[in-house]
């Protein structure tokens, strides 16, 4: 629901009743993961999507049915439903979906949620995904800075442990479910929580000002990260020669790093191929906690490079983290073809795929769509 927060926020502000349908499961080859979202307001606008237009026309109807009659409700679509063909769901998947009514003006946490992600704010949306009667919905609200709002309904210690959870969830910037297991008081029966965390964007930083820069810009974009150029050469790294960035940064590659804010979702592009920018920058990149380092040049400059890094103390499991050269054996040849490459693996390296043609494998198509924690 977090993914199309702008355009609900507005409805709230605007005094809409809207109901919004959220996939909270996917299992087998689904379109869409958990989180994504469709809305219908009373005058039957749509927006958002759960499943890429396999089953919205169905879901349009649960909108509908739950404006009109208040209740959450939780349907599944799959390939095992004897009306999966009707709906549309011909993929082979599984998806659960959640469809919750926003009506009056008080819609509670969520709407609070929603004002904050239109914001720009880190936080977290716990709802009651599955478990018992009269809980289905109900939603509780964790901000960036700890602060708590709204309650599952059940007694506090639930709300503590709920929290708890999303907390964990936003810390890392993952959506997912959270199973909250039977003790018997409460929380008889257990409960799922579907946890949406919204968070700022992920962050690429381009080292390097070359003309392949401007095309992986162009690509990072395009992936939804915040999109950094950084090179010490002022007469090159200009923002008119990178106008996609969001930000061009004048100063020593490996300096601007050591002082820049990075994290566990961080993607790392190294496109100088020069061994004055490359060694003291990859020395301290592979040494970071970030998700993705490549490094740019031909085979040759690899194993200098290589070479380099072993002399400046760099040990077999650092080593081990570069990607060089970077990108996937596309036989690209343009600034453009490039890019494409070094955001396929990018993407290849972030959701766990083989980069291999999916046609001739077994492979499933996708991974990790619905993660799950427990908590006792």
């Amino acid at each position: 629901m977090l993914e199309i927060a702008a355009q609900l926020h507005r409805w709230a502000e605007e005094g809409r009743d809207f109901a919004v349908a959220t996939v909270v499961a996917v299992g087998g080859s689904a379109p869409r993961g958990p989180g994504a979202a469709l809305a219908v307001d009373t005058d039957g606008t749509v927006i958002g999507s759960v499943s890429g237009g396999c089953v919205e026309g169905a879901v349009y109807e649960l909108c509908v049915q739950a404006l009109a009659d208040g209740v959450s409700v939780r349907e599944r679509f799959g390939y095992s439903d004897e009306d999966a063909f009707a709906v549309g769901l011909t993929c082979g998947g599984v998806i659960d979906i959640l469809v919750t009514p926003f009506r009056g003006p008080d819609k509670g946490p969520s709407t609070a949620a929603l004002a904050a992600a239109g914001r720009g704010e880190p936080v977290a949306l716990a709802r009651v995904a599955a478990g018992p009667d009269g809980l289905l919905g109900r939603a509780l609200l964790v901000r960036g800075d700890g602060g708590v709002d709204g309650t599952l309904g059940g007694h506090p210690d639930l709300d503590r442990t709920a929290a708890a959870q999303a907390r964990a969830l936003l810390e890392a910037g993952r959506t997912g479910t959270v199973e909250l297991a039977e003790d018997g008081t409460h929380c008889p029966g257990g409960l799922t929580l579907l946890v949406e965390s919204n968070v700022p964007p992920p962050r690429m930083i381009v080292f390097g000002a070359v003309d392949f820069a401007a095309a992986l810009v162009r690509a990072g974009k395009f992936l939804g990260y915040h999109v950094t150029v950084c090179d010490a050469r002022p007469v090159f790294a200009t923002p008119a020669r990178f106008p996609d960035a969001d930000e061009v940064v004048v100063d020593w590659p490996h300096r601007y790093l050591q002082d820049t804010r990075t994290d566990a979702r961080t993607v790392l592009c190294v496109l100088t191929h020069d061994a004055r920018f490359d060694v003291p920058l990859l020395t301290v990149a592979l040494r970071m906690p970030v998700a993705f380092v490549g490094a740019m040049g031909s085979r040759r400059t690899h194993e200098d490079r290589d070479r380099r890094l072993r002399e400046a103390g760099l040990s077999e499991r650092e080593l081990a983290r570069l990607r060089s050269p970077i990108g996937l054996d596309l036989g690209a040849r343009t600034p453009e073809e490039t890019a494409l490459s070094i955001a396929a693996e990018i993407v290849a390296a972030r959701r766990g795929g083989t980069g291999l043609p999916l046609t001739g494998t077994d492979t499933p198509i996708h991974r990790d769509r619905d993660a799950r924690t427990v908590a006792a």
